[in-house]
C-alpha cells in the first residue's frame, strides 16, 4: 500500500525536486527551501556527499509529514537496496537496470528507472516500474512524450533534464504524470538564496497546476 501511497503524492505534486548539493549541510537547507515550496517529493542523488546518511536522517524527520524522499542517481540493485534500508521510499535510476527494478519490487519500493527509446520503455513496464524517467529529458523535448504515447498510452511518463519554468507546461500538457528538475528549481542555493529556491518551488507547483487546468 505504501508504494501505491507514494506513486499516488508524486502524480499528484507533479514536481519532483531533484537534490544536488557540495555539502551535507548545503544539501539540508536546499530540501527545506523547496519543502517550505510545496514540494513533497525530494529525490536526493547518490552524487551528493553523504547521500545515504542524509536520506536515513530526512526519512526518520519527516515520516509524519506529508513529505516523501526517494534515492536518484542509483546506478546499481546494491545502491538500491542501501538506499531502502535508510528509508527512501523510492528509487530513481539515470538509466534501466532490470536488477535494480527487480530487487524494488521485492521490496515493494517505487523505482523509476531512466529510458529514452520505446523499446526500453515497454521492458521497463513490462518489469513492473509505473512511472518511466525520460531521460534526458532535454535531448528531445516534450514531443517524445507524445511520441511514447502514441504506441503505449497506458505509460506514465516523468521527464528530468531540461525541464524548467519555461517549458513546464509543454511537458505536462503532452502528458507527463510529473516531472524532475534541479538545476533550474534550486540555482539560488548556489549564492545562499533560499527564499529564491522556495519562490521557484512555489511557481513550478503552480505552473503544473495550471497546465492540468486546476
Amino acid at each position: 500500500m505504501k508504494r501505491i501511497q507514494t506513486i499516488a503524492k508524486i502524480t499528484e505534486c507533479g514536481v519532483v525536486a531533484v537534490i544536488r548539493a557540495e555539502s551535507e549541510s548545503q544539501g539540508r537547507k536546499v530540501i527545506e527551501a523547496v519543502k517550505d515550496g510545496g514540494i513533497k517529493a525530494i529525490e536526493i542523488t547518490m552524487t551528493v556527499p553523504g547521500a545515504v546518511d542524509i536520506i536515513k536522517e530526512l526519512a526518520a524527520a519527516y515520516e509524519h509529514e506529508d513529505l516523501i524522499i526517494g534515492a536518484g542517481t542509483v546506478l546499481d540493485p546494491e545502491t538500491a537496496r542501501t538506499c531502502i534500508l535508510a528509508g527512501a521510499e523510492y528509487i530513481v535510476s539515470p538509466s534501466l537496470n532490470l536488477e535494480t527494478i527487480k530487487l524494488c519490487n521485492r521490496y515493494r519500493t517505487a523505482v523509476m528507472p531512466g529510458v529514452i527509446t520505446i523499446t526500453e520503455a515497454l521492458l521497463a513496464m513490462e518489469y513492473g516500474a509505473e512511472i518511466i524517467k525520460i531521460f534526458p529529458g532535454n535531448a528531445f523535448g516534450p514531443d517524445i512524450i507524445k511520441a511514447f504515447k502514441g504506441p503505449v498510452p497506458q505509460g506514465n511518463f516523468m521527464p528530468t533534464g531540461g525541464v524548467n519554468l519555461d517549458n513546464i507546461a509543454q511537458w505536462i500538457k503532452a502528458g507527463a504524470v510529473a516531472v524532475g528538475t534541479g538545476g533550474d528549481l534550486t540555482k539560488g542555493a548556489a549564492d545562499g538564496n533560499y527564499r529564491l529556491v522556495t519562490e521557484t518551488a512555489k511557481r513550478f507547483v503552480e505552473a503544473v497546476s495550471q497546465a492540468r487546468g486546476k
